[in-house]
């Protein structure tokens, strides 16, 4: 398949959406829906917007940075995903609008 495609087998086979949502809904993290260009505060006060890098670093290492409103209980998927695991997801969830 695609990488869009691959992406959103991955979200499922991985368990991610049973922890973030595709379509908005509230779920124990943030939704990927119009995730990627987003603007977040984190629980330090900080924002950023939501890139290819975030998203990386979100998955590898999630207690980084962590989404205001949110508690740091994400795994991490390090050694579980491969780099073009991890960008089949980031391109998924740029779809997500």
């Amino acid at each position: 398949g695609t990488p869009v495609e691959r992406g959103e087998s991955l979200l499922t086979l991985q368990g991610c959406v049973t922890c973030h949502s595709v379509d908005g809904s509230e779920k124990i993290g943030p939704t990927f829906q119009k995730l990627f260009g987003r603007e977040e505060t984190m629980t330090d006060g900080t924002t950023l917007t939501v890139d290819e890098n975030y998203i990386r670093e979100s998955i590898l290492d999630p207690g980084a940075k962590i989404v205001e409103g949110y508690q740091n209980q994400m795994v991490s998927y390090e050694g579980r995903l491969s780099d073009d695991d991890i960008s089949d997801i980031i391109e998924y969830i740029k779809t997500l609008d």
